[in-house]
């Protein structure tokens, strides 16, 4: 019976495969108005001098938050060609560009891969706003759903109902959550989940940890000091440092990384929030800057609206209005 229920659930995952991909596309709507259209129609402008397509083309992709550096090198591809090209029909410019976009991020298509070593240690950083705890139970849903046995740390001691909110989610997966009281060390709670993982035999411990700006000194020298107690209970821990960044800050999601990556040495991105934003575009800016693997990004928020990154899904996405 159980083999068969198994089967049945394997199945349904199949079949929902073409229904994440509309996720994607759907949580990318208004990045693809604002942008990618924009972007489609310059294409066609066969009739403009290269030196005004090319400048509509950049300006194009700064608005849309995709960076100087991978903007230079989009337009690099298409002057080249543009130079190779006798004809500049848009349907080849469009393929130059398509293959571009995925050149940019295909280098951080890393899935996030769970060792045997037990208990594998994800701490989650990022600022308030970003959707840090409801990517908690988003991902414990997915780890759950491999086979992995997961506990939650819930190392938020500073914001009100942010323990409360941790154990709804471990309340909805049926997953332990090991928590302390408000405004209690964040660092020790974490070690007890820990040791209580090691006890109960659990494969993943997913610590929270407050959000703070990335302008909060003293606040990013504590998050430094969890992640030195981590490293008390198992030298090579954390095994993951997730950064939890909101798509739509665009820009500043830049700065929030780089400070991030000084203080806790990130090891992977989830960009969250993607349905709510005309700025997608920030993930070529990462990509291209950072080169941090992107392991996951947020559709929505239903539980299963965690999608690992997949890059010619991603700009497929971006393309397709139907």
């Amino acid at each position: 019976m159980f083999g068969f229920m198994r089967k049945k659930e394997e199945a349904v995952s199949e079949e929902q495969k073409p229904g994440l991909f509309s996720r994607l596309k759907q949580s990318l709507t208004k990045t693809r108005q604002q942008f990618t259209i924009a972007l489609s129609q310059s294409l066609l402008g066969s009739q403009v001098s290269d030196a005004e397509f090319l400048e509509t083309i950049e300006t194009q992709l700064l608005m849309a938050d995709v960076g100087v550096a991978a903007s230079e090198k989009i337009v690099a591809h298409l002057i080249s060609a543009r130079a190779k090209q006798t004809t500049q029909d848009a349907p080849h410019l469009q393929e130059v560009l398509n293959t571009a976009l995925v050149d940019i991020l295909k280098p951080c298509e890393q899935a996030l891969k769970i060792s045997a070593h037990k208990p594998y240690v994800i701490l989650m950083v990022g600022i308030n706003g970003a959707g840090k705890t409801t990517t908690i139970g988003k991902l414990a849903k997915h780890l759950q759903a491999e086979g992995k046995k997961v506990m939650l740390a819930a190392g938020d001691t500073f914001r009100a109902a942010a323990i409360e909110q941790l154990s709804v989610w471990g309340e909805r997966n049926q997953i332990p959550v090991i928590s302390g009281v408000q405004g209690g060390d964040s660092a020790a709670i974490i070690f007890d989940a820990l040791q209580a993982a090691k006890a109960r035999d659990m494969d993943v411990v997913i610590a929270d940890t407050a959000g703070r700006l990335h302008t909060q000194q003293h606040l990013m020298a504590e998050l430094a000091k969890i992640k030195r107690v981590i490293g008390k209970f198992d030298s090579h821990a954390p095994h993951e440092v997730l950064l939890v960044l909101d798509a739509g800050s665009g820009q500043n999601a830049m700065q929030q990384a780089k400070q991030f990556q000084a203080a806790t040495d990130v090891s992977g991105i989830v960009l969250t929030k993607l349905d709510g934003t005309a700025k997608g575009g920030i993930v070529f800016a990462l990509a291209e800057e950072l080169k941090l693997p992107i392991r996951f990004l947020g559709v929505g928020e239903a539980i299963d609206d965690l999608r690992a990154f997949n890059a010619e899904d991603f700009v497929a996405a971006l393309f397709e209005d139907k």
